[in-house]
């Protein structure tokens, strides 16, 4: 079975298309599967919309996406784990590549995205260099991962000492042990924190990740506060 993991908080605009494109490419993938959304302490109808597509809710109150994909995946069925973001789309295509990169020998792996709509001048530049990087060196963001539940558990899943960047830190917990891969297809993922960031924004993050890591919720306002505390 392929279990789908969506960590969520407040996602009720986002959540349904993300859950229509799973059920539709699980579906036509033509395994079995079952789809849960673990509900991180939200304060609109996410749990509502999520049981009203279809999908298993569990309730935490984590405030942490490390703790909240690990939620997931302890009450998962699946001997595949797919984590997928509450504001991204699957597709057949990457799914089918997942699964045939784990029966090859591959520990897991991640898809690389698209944006669903234009994106600021800025990112227009820097997209293409960092998928490009991406790809070299066989690292991805966290909207699209999945692994077997084997190796999830011989890693002890995401680490819950990290508040962002826990999606680098677990790759790097699989490469230890085998193969990770960065499919040829490509997932559709939101491009809704774009426009609350510029280049020198980014670059702070980045800085502020390298200087103080990312062991606390300090500094990381574009997932985690008060969206005008975050760095332009």
């Amino acid at each position: 079975m392929l279990s789908f993991i969506i960590p969520a908080y407040n996602e009720e605009k986002y959540l349904p298309a993300t859950l229509r494109a799973v059920f539709a490419s699980a579906t036509t993938v033509g395994e079995p599967f079952e789809v849960i959304v673990v509900d991180d302490a939200s304060t609109d109808r996410t749990a509502d919309v999520a049981r009203a597509h279809g999908a298993q809710v569990i309730s935490v109150h984590n405030r942490q996406i490390a703790a909240t994909r690990n939620a997931g995946a302890r009450i998962a069925s699946g001997d595949v784990f797919f984590f997928v973001d509450a504001d991204t789309q699957a597709n057949p295509p990457a799914i089918r590549a997942a699964l045939r990169s784990l029966r090859n020998g591959a520990v897991g792996g991640g898809c690389l995205f698209r944006y669903d709509e234009p994106i600021p001048r800025w990112a227009r530049v820097m997209y293409p260099v960092a998928m490009l990087a991406c790809r070299m060196v066989k690292l991805t963001g966290g909207c699209f991962l999945f692994c077997s539940r084997k190796t999830f558990a011989a890693v002890g899943g995401f680490s819950e000492a990290m508040f962002a960047a826990e999606e680098l830190a677990f790759a790097q917990s699989l490469k230890r042990i085998g193969r990770f891969v960065i499919p040829r297809p490509v997932v559709v993922t939101s491009a809704r924190k774009l426009p609350l960031l510029t280049a020198r924004g980014v670059v702070k993050l980045i800085a502020h990740g390298l200087r103080k890591g990312s062991s606390r919720r300090e500094g990381l306002e574009l997932w985690y506060g008060d969206r005008d505390s975050i760095p332009r």
